[in-house]
């Protein structure tokens, strides 16, 4: 396919994907859900093909970090709760001096950090912040209460495994920033660039963790993330004297990887799951397939149409979670709160927060929020090659998915996988934790898939135990227990 039939063919694909929009949580701010509306996407087949045509390296941006560590350490979050033993630190770390770009990041160690590995948190949108949701919504040692001043303690934090950093990119989203307005219109491949420059960097000002194992992990676009960092890692590694990551694997859970698989898969799901009829579902497949003259009939539009009013007001990211309402008193389950978004708004904006975190030091205008007006004007049509490319250099790669999320949904991620052409090595069998089924689990040559049963999208916020279990497995290099 050409680049330019792949792009009017995925434009179609997005636009019959967005009869389903929802805000994020059902909140005023759209994800993945905004991503897939636009039209005007720079599409290429995939991300590797500016990598494989030679053994370039651009010069990567080095600056001093002296004693950028210690002064990026946290005393304290106003309303922390007692008794922690870890070490935080969180800060800027510029990967432009001249266009005045630098990243936000936080990052909590682990109990006993010198035996854990080092592991990256993306989380996707594009342009959602990894911080604000990832760390404090999801896998992060904190928690925000109602009051939306204090913090309650995440006992399924990730950090209990690992020292995890949490990355807000590119500039534009949550605290990061740049002083060149034009960086705000960005794409897959800067994103990677500029991601790879944080963790040279970043490995600077901490020295002790540069032969550590290394993981990259996240959900959602950052099925995108994940991959192109990874191969922009290994391509770097091989052509620099500079810092070699010792990147050992990957991990992306409800990853949003290839266009065609996202449409099919994301149609099945919602009508076998009985959110649509077989008349709206049989409608949509046989009018709503992307065309090569870049336009969408009219029966296609109805039939969307249709399918939002069959669905109805749902959370599209796990479609048995309750909505937030903030006037209900409903027991929360797994500690799972939909207004978990609104909380974190509250403390994030909170000046003595911002002070105690080292971020908004050159006050940014606006309220920090989880999801940024980033202009995407470049993504790849699929990263499968650059997925299979890993895999063929030896890293570790899981796929993992919440099987509530209608978003990018479980069967968005086996067609994925069908579609690389990989070989069953374990065949599918039921894993445990503490007790119970915690979902399902296949492994490939060189590629592991893991469902997390009674998850969403955010899975670490639905099943935060099951969450912890899966991804101890996957830093231990073993499959999740059958019993």
């Amino acid at each position: 396919m050409s680049r330019m039939k792949s792009a009017l063919a995925l434009s179609l694909t997005i636009i019959s994907l967005v009869s389903f929009a929802q805000c994020y949580h059902g909140k005023g701010y759209e994800t993945l859900e905004k991503f897939l509306e636009a039209q005007s996407l720079k599409r290429s087949e995939n991300y590797i093909d500016d990598l494989d045509s030679g053994d370039e390296y651009s010069p990567v941006y080095i600056g001093s970090q002296e004693g950028l560590k210690a002064a990026n350490k946290i005393i304290a979050w106003p309303g922390q709760p007692k008794g922690l033993n870890f070490d935080q630190y969180s800060g800027y770390v510029t990967v432009d001096p001249k266009a005045g770009r630098a990243l936000f990041y936080y990052f909590a160690e682990s109990e006993n950090c010198s035996t854990k590995p080092l592991v990256l948190w993306l989380n996707g949108g594009p342009g959602c912040s990894s911080f604000g949701a990832g760390a404090m919504t999801e896998l992060g040692p904190f928690r925000v209460n109602k009051d939306g001043k204090t913090l309650w303690h995440n006992e399924y934090a990730w950090n209990k495994v690992a020292n995890v950093i949490f990355l807000e990119s590119p500039a534009g989203v949550g605290f990061s920033y740049s002083n060149t307005s034009s960086d705000y219109s960005t794409g897959d491949k800067q994103t990677a660039k500029d991601s790879y420059t944080f963790l040279v960097n970043w490995l600077e000002r901490f020295p002790e963790f540069k032969t550590r194992d290394f993981y990259i992990t996240g959900e959602s676009y950052a099925g995108h993330y994940v991959p192109q960092l990874a191969q922009l890692i290994l391509h770097n590694n091989k052509i620099t004297n500079q810092t070699v990551i010792n990147l050992k694997g990957i991990a992306m859970g409800n990853a949003f990887v290839d266009v065609d698989t996202q449409r099919k898969g994301r149609y099945d799901y919602v009508w076998t799951h009985s959110l649509i009829s077989d008349e709206i579902y049989h409608g949509l497949v046989s009018n709503c397939i992307p065309s090569s003259n870049g336009t969408i009939s009219d029966a296609c539009q109805t039939y969307r149409e249709q399918g939002v009013k069959a669905i109805g007001n749902i959370d599209y990211y796990n479609i048995y979670a309750p909505l937030c309402d903030s006037t209900s008193n409903t027991p929360l389950v797994n500690g799972y709160d939909p207004c978990a978004d609104d909380y974190v708004f509250s403390y994030l904006n909170n000046p003595e927060v911002q002070k105690s975190l080292h971020a908004n030091a050159t006050g940014i205008p606006g309220p920090w929020s989880v999801c940024s007006n980033v202009e995407w004007t470049e993504s790849p049509y699929t990263v499968l090659p650059t997925i299979k490319k890993l895999m063929t250099n030896g890293i570790s790669v899981w796929l993992y998915s919440g099987d509530t999320d209608s978003v990018v949904p479980v069967t968005t991620t086996r067609y994925a996988i069908n579609k690389l052409g990989v070989m069953v090595k374990t065949p599918w069998y039921p894993w445990y934790t503490q007790g119970e089924v915690g979902g399902y689990v296949v492994e490939y040559e060189n590629l592991t898939f893991v469902t997390v049963r009674g998850a969403g999208h955010l899975i670490p916020s639905y099943q935060p135990s099951r969450a912890l279990a899966l991804f101890s497995s996957f830093l231990g290099g073993k499959l999740p227990p059958s019993s």
